[in-house]
């Protein structure tokens, strides 16, 4: 079993991101769960989301606490949690920010991936500067980097499921697709 940590905060599309990413999983013939936890329900509060992957069913009922990857929509988490917290050597931190990834210094075995998913989101239209929308352009990374769903499958899950702008949003997750590394 696949599992995998979103973090970020309300209103930057974390949940969203999750529930796109099962979507595509699903249109893959896997088996997936996705699912919220959150505390104070307001714009910018922390949120975590969770998506599970299998090949068979998935029986745990339970949040994600030994995940294989994090995917962080808000760099600014970093100083307020651990979120390695938990996380399976080997696993794969993928952050939305400007920076390289040998600017962070995490302990312990993990890959740093980046890729500045907010420049994306404001290039398309997808929010606003200072609160720019970044979910699917995430999702075109996760597919890149975690190879968790394919980029087509991602792209058809936004077309399916993203109620507004939906060729920008299938834009950025395809722009961000092609610049991540991994």
């Amino acid at each position: 079993m696949l599992e995998i940590r979103f973090h970020s905060r309300g209103g930057q599309g974390g949940v969203v991101a999750g529930k796109l990413l099962a979507v595509a999983v699903f249109k893959e013939g896997l088996y997936v769960q996705s699912f919220p936890t959150f505390g104070v329900e307001r714009r910018a509060a922390p949120v975590m989301a969770f998506v599970r992957v299998d090949d068979q069913p998935i029986r745990i009922r339970t949040q994600i606490y030994h995940p294989d990857h994090i995917v962080i929509l808000d760099q600014s988490l970093l100083q307020m949690i651990d979120v390695t917290q938990g996380l399976k050597p080997g696993g794969t931190i993928l952050i939305n920010t400007e920076k390289k990834p040998e600017e962070f210094d995490f302990k312990g075995d993990f890959k740093v991936v980046t890729v500045d998913a907010s420049s994306i989101a404001v290039k398309h239209g997808l929010g606003s500067v200072t609160q720019p929308i970044v979910n699917t352009s995430i999702l075109g990374a996760v597919s890149k980097v975690l190879k968790v769903a394919k980029i087509e499958s991602i792209v058809s899950a936004i077309e399916e499921e993203v109620p507004a702008k939906v060729e920008a949003n299938a834009a950025a997750a395809r722009e961000a697709y092609e610049v991540a590394s991994g």
